[in-house]
């Protein structure tokens, strides 16, 4: 899990699709289990999914036809990176102003946007409640 140390490395997890919002439920099913694997509460684990979703809006909205979009997931204690991108060879300028980017940057304690070389991305990173609070009692019910 050392590669949340350094996020420009290689991702523990990538998932490779079609750049089409018919996948959008196969990146969010991930993107959860990915996050119960880390011990994110309920909550947090919804919350990655919105967060995701939002992101994949942001990059589906510029892919080139018949691109492929890349996720990659990079796990620590705790906290997860994920980094959505697709070919975009108009290189667009991020919508800092949209829906997505609004809801993105509120739940993400970080959020980036990146339009170069051909390559529309989008990265945040979240983190468990139960990591900032470190009791027991956030995961009481959790399903496990």
């Amino acid at each position: 899990m050392a590669s949340h140390d350094n996020p420009d490395g290689r991702a523990d997890v990538e998932l490779r699709l079609p750049a089409d919002g018919a996948y959008a439920s196969v990146l969010r099913t991930t993107t959860a289990g990915l996050a119960a694997r880390l011990d994110f509460t309920m909550d947090d684990i919804e919350e990655l999914r919105i967060a995701v979703g939002e992101a994949l809006a942001l990059v589906l909205s510029e892919a080139d036809p018949g691109a492929d979009l890349t996720c990659r997931f990079h796990l620590g204690a705790g906290t997860m990176t994920v980094q959505v991108e697709t070919r975009a060879t108009d290189d667009p300028q991020p919508d800092y102003d949209s829906f997505a980017w609004q809801v993105l940057d509120t739940l993400a304690s970080e959020a980036a946007v990146e339009s170069t070389g051909g390559v529309f991305a989008v990265r945040f990173t979240m983190s468990t409640q139960v990591g900032a609070t470190g009791t027991a009692d956030d995961t009481a019910g959790a399903d496990r």
